[in-house]
């Protein structure tokens, strides 16, 4: 049985209150590793290009308030 599997067939065992609570930390968790990979790709400068784009969009008059 793989990793997965056996993870697959705890979080299937859980009650209602347990998976409740499962699913609250798991969302939490994937955000963080959102969080995380966002941030290195703005220290490494990989959004920099969509970032000037908007902004000439923006000072070209191609934008319009939410």
């Amino acid at each position: 049985m793989t990793k997965l599997q056996k993870i697959e067939e705890s979080v299937a065992a859980l009650s209602d209150s347990e998976l409740k609570q499962f699913a609250a930390w798991f969302a939490e968790l994937q955000w963080e590793r959102w969080d995380s990979r966002l941030e290195a790709d703005i220290e490494a400068g990989r959004l920099d290009a969509m970032a000037e784009e908007a902004l000439a969009d923006l000072d070209a008059g191609r934008s319009r308030p939410l």
